[in-house]
């Protein structure tokens, strides 16, 4: 066989071919594949290297005109800072030390913009960042140079080039509101705190400097976040001077924002919130049918509090700006009398003091509140309000509430997401569910994973951070285990298969020009690229926790780091180069009418391999995807064998599309339920041939080329089914033709039993993989199986000697409708008509040898067994269940089957229930065979009603059924 390249990386064009690889790798030739013209030629290509690097989008432009000129930064002769504390979408950090805490940050509030350093000494000890940050700061503000400046602050200003701004001396800043930038230090901010927050949402800059520890040593009573000075006007920006001391160094100016794993941490240690929102409180009695949303707690300042054992959240809070907000993953629970307790303590706490009206815009929680104390309205949204209460479906003046909250409101907010994610396939909850718009940007999100109501206890509040979840916390200590190998708790290693899963979710958010995201997604990278993503494949599954999180968090890496392709290498170990072709094109004609499909193309992208796609205007935003991958099996298992999820979905809304996928895979167009195209036209830049055979169009001589093209994945497609196998099973494949009639035939005996036309509507398809969500196959669209079946699909000689009992099974379970169909007693049963039909009629092997369970003397046993028993019906299932249908097929034959469907398909109006179905079944097989059923399906246990014996009494009984001797 051939050896062949693939060439991995293009850049521009649809010529361009090139290699992604890691710093100091050598290139190789590569070979590009075309049967239809050359066969093999050989290009060089081009060798690519790349760094890691994350743009912070617009906040980098910031950095770098915040910090131009400066190459390094001495702190160790001044006061010592505050370790600053940012949160939200626009604080980013400035310096950063060693042990990832923040001494000098930048914000954006409204039309504003604030500095924040960690030590008012800094404003003597840095003049150039003063002068940039003063530069910066007045932004648009081109006409105004006037600078106004505290007076404490005035006296550290030193070295200020004042031919560059109109600078002002005030003792306050009522004193020159028309300043284009104020500057003050974090103490004397005082009374004109609203009116200096005020002036920076309209389009102001401040640049306040401090720190807080040492206000917090004499104040051990008072809450630092939001009663220190300084606090009450960078705290609305995100930026917090924190209690804890920030470690002194000489820190060099990076090129971009600074990331350190170590900043990944928790802002405060909630204790004191939770024994005041907890207080008399033990548990959430949330038992009944409900369903809550699991609550991603991912903000420094958020934290959970009611939370399952398997560290799932339904209910949270957080700080946000100088606000509080609190939000319960269903509605239907605030202010529900039985925690009449917590509600009044998260009204008081949401309210900080003030007295204020509680604003309730879901009516049904208005009762229940007003027994707090606090005088409570039936109001829409207004900013007047000291806690607005809402539902999170709606999304409406979202802007307003997030700066309500910043600027010191409380906000209680309930609702679900998942049954939004049902409802709104595509689309992701993370991102367009409307509550999250609100929610995100303070560390909360509400997700499509369901949460069971139950009785679950309160987290005890100093034990909070040691033995509950939280996703920030852990992700640092999991950073750390991996950077410094840092011992992980039991009960942290317990966690660390969720931590992967919501570190892929956060990640999904694409937030990239948000500050915290940027940080998370640095960490994780860093993560990852110290030690590597484990190579999950069937000789070497993934079993240890730790491997779990990295292959969750390296999948979704791959999908939003800014620069994959330097990344890839960490990823994938062995990806080696195959052949390609270039400006492939595809005819596609399709019409479908309340169905999806996935259409072949014969075309594979290897791991982490792009291209583009030229894409008719008909099918551009109309519903049509690109799907990278077959096995589209979501893995939920503890031992994985490959990772849990392999395909890449993209959905057409240009002209002209990048699709990649890091697993690689076969790549396939997915039509919308209804639509027709005849004949559009779809080029693909470049992609590696797969062994693809369609009946009726390849021919022999394409099919002995086709057959060793360098896909690690195959497809044969007939008349009404499609197989995608491992490519090394049709290598030796000589005759596709005779496999086809072979396949063709089966699902014509399909297609008959069934009594549908031989003409599927839409082609079956199975695939195989390593691994599947469960079972050995399991049906569907498309049926999965496991790899060692492939071998079985594409050998005639297999089926017809051994038989095909697992496929058929699924075959048969596609086939099943709800209308005849009694769950859970017939599930696994009546599909097995189709077995036994296509294993006697098709491959001539009688029942009895087509399974085991087919035999007669176990047919007798199991119904001896079952009338010992007393005939009890929910026993009556499989196998058991599989014997009426036989007892009937053998007394009256195949064609009665037939013809019982055919009577279904001419019905509407369908019964609900198995009793009511289970004597229409009895009344149409009776109708159908011209015999009274109702003695012998009562026989089998049946809930045959009266009415039912009385309009099948004018028909000759069926006396001498196989169950008359156990009546």
């Amino acid at each position: 066989m051939l050896l062949f390249m693939l060439l991995l990386f293009h850049l521009n064009g649809f010529e361009v071919h090139s290699i992604s690889s890691r710093a100091g790798r050598k290139g190789s030739e590569g070979l590009v594949y075309s049967p239809q013209k050359d066969g093999f030629t050989f290009r060089a290509p081009v060798i690519v290297t790349m760094s890691l690097q994350f743009v912070h989008n617009h906040h980098e432009g910031a950095y770098m005109q915040l910090m131009k000129g400066l190459k390094e930064l001495d702190f160790r002769d001044f006061g010592v800072p505050s370790d600053l504390l940012l949160i939200g979408d626009h604080a980013f950090p400035l310096a950063m030390n060693s042990r990832g805490q923040v001494l000098m940050a930048a914000s954006l509030h409204g039309k504003g913009r604030i500095v924040v350093l960690g030590h008012e000494g800094y404003l003597r000890a840095f003049p150039a960042i003063v002068e940039n940050a003063l530069t910066w700061l007045r932004g648009d503000q081109s006409n105004n140079q006037s600078v106004g400046i505290q007076k404490k602050a005035m006296a550290l200003v030193k070295n200020l080039n004042k031919s560059h701004f109109q600078v002002k001396e005030v003792g306050a800043f009522s004193e020159c509101p028309e300043v284009g930038v104020y500057v003050t230090d974090a103490y004397t901010v005082g009374a004109d705190h609203k009116d200096l927050v005020a002036f920076l949402k309209a389009g102001g800059g401040v640049l306040i400097a401090g720190q807080a520890w040492s206000w917090t040593k004499s104040h051990p009573k008072k809450n630092t976040l939001l009663e220190f000075e300084g606090n009450k006007v960078s705290g609305v920006a995100g930026i917090y001077f924190s209690n804890h001391q920030g470690e002194k160094e000489v820190l060099p100016v990076y090129p971009h924002i600074p990331s350190s794993w170590m900043s990944v941490v928790i802002g405060k240690d909630f204790e004191d919130d939770l024994e005041f929102l907890l207080n008399g409180v033990s548990e959430f009695d949330f038992q009944g049918g409900a369903l809550f949303s699991d609550i991603l707690v991912h903000g420094p300042l958020a934290f959970p509090i009611g939370i399952t054992e398997k560290g799932q959240t339904f209910l949270a809070g957080a700080y946000y700006g100088q606000g509080r907000v609190i939000v319960i993953s269903h509605e239907g629970f605030i202010g529900g009398e039985k925690h009449g307790p917590f509600w009044n303590n998260v009204l008081h706490w949401l309210d900080e003091g003030r007295q204020g009206t509680i604003g309730v815009a879901h009516h049904p929680a208005l009762k229940g509140l007003n027994k707090s104390g606090l005088k409570c309205e039936q109001t829409k949204f207004k900013k007047d309000l000291s806690v607005f209460v809402c539902t999170a479906y709606s999304d409406n003046q979202a802007e307003d509430i997030v700066d309500f909250v910043a600027e010191g409101g409380g906000l209680l907010i309930g609702g679900h997401a998942w049954y939004w994610a049902q409802t709104h396939g595509g689309k992701s909850p993370l991102k367009e569910f409307p509550g999250n718009k609100i929610l995100n940007k303070m560390g909360l999100s509400l997700l499509g994973e369901t949460i069971g109501g139950g009785l679950y206890k309160t987290p005890k509040p100093s034990q909070f951070i040691k033995d509950n979840y939280h996703f920030r916390h852990l992700l640092h200590c999991f950073a750390g285990h991996v950077a410094q190998g840092d011992e992980l708790t039991q009960e942290q290693e317990k966690h660390l298969q969720k931590l992967g899963k919501d570190c892929a979710t956060f990640l999904s958010m694409n937030a990239h020009e948000c500050s915290q995201y940027a940080q998370v997604l640095s960490t994780l990278t860093d993560v990852v690229m110290r030690s590597g993503m484990p190579q999950v494949n069937e000789k070497c599954p993934v079993k240890s926790p730790k491997d779990h999180v990295l292959l969750s968090v390296g999948s979704q890496l791959f999908k939003v780091c800014p620069n994959p392709d330097a990344l890839l290498p960490y990823l994938i170990k062995d990806n080696p180069l195959m052949a390609v072709v270039y400006n492939h094109k595809i005819k596609v004609t399709v019409h479908t009418e309340g169905w999806v499909e996935w259409i072949s193309t014969g075309l594979y992208l290897s791991p982490g391999m792009k291209t583009y796609l030229s894409i008719p205007e008909e099918m551009v935003n109309n519903g049509w995807k690109i799907q990278i991958g077959c096995q589209t099996d979501t893995l939920k298992h503890d031992k994985l064998k490959r990772a849990p999820c392999v395909h890449e979905r993209f959905p057409l809304d240009k002209d002209m599309m990048q699709v990649w996928n890091l697993w690689g895979g076969l790549i396939y167009l997915v039509t919308p339920k209804k639509t027709q195209v005849n004949g559009a036209e779809i080029v693909v830049q470049m992609a590696v041939p797969a062994p693809y055979y369609k009946y009726g169009v390849t021919t022999a001589a394409e099919w002995d080329l086709l057959r060793t093209a360098p896909s690690p994945w195959a497809e044969l497609e007939f008349d009404n089914i499609i197989l995608t196998v491992p490519s090394d099973v049709v290598r030796d494949l000589e005759r596709p033709d005779e496999l086809a009639a072979h396949w063709n035939t089966i699902m014509k005996a399909i297609a008959d039993l069934a009594a549908k036309p031989h003409k599927f509507k839409h082609k079956e398809r199975i695939v195989t993989d390593v691994q599947i969500s469960h079972g050995w196959m399991h049906a569907g669209y498309p049926i999965m199986m496991h790899k060692p079946t492939a071998a079985e699909l594409v050998s005639i000689d297999f089926a017809m000697k051994r038989g095909l009992w697992g496929p058929i099974h699924e075959l048969g379970h596609n086939q099943q409708r709800s209308c005849w169909e009694f769950p859970s007693h017939t599930t696994e049963c009546t599909c097995n008509l189709w077995s036994v039909y296509v294993h006697e009629e098709v491959f001539g092997i009688k029942r009895e040898k087509a399974h085991a369970a087919m035999r007669l003397e176990g047919r007798e046993k199991r119904i001896q067994e079952y009338v010992k028993g007393g005939k009890d019906l929910s026993k009556w299932s499989v196998f058991l269940a599989l014997e009426t249908y036989m007892q009937l097929q053998e007394k009256f034959g195949w064609d009665a089957f037939k013809k019982v469907f055919t009577a279904y398909h001419e019905m509407s109006d369908f019964p609900k229930g198995n009793k009511p179905k289970m004597n229409l079944y009895a009344e149409t097989f009776s109708k159908t065979v011209g015999r009274n059923l109702a003695p012998f399906f009562k026989s089998w246990g049946w809930p045959i009603e009266t009415a039912t014996e009385e309009k099948l009494s004018n028909l000759p009984p069926w006396s001498d059924h196989p169950m008359v001797q156990y009546d």
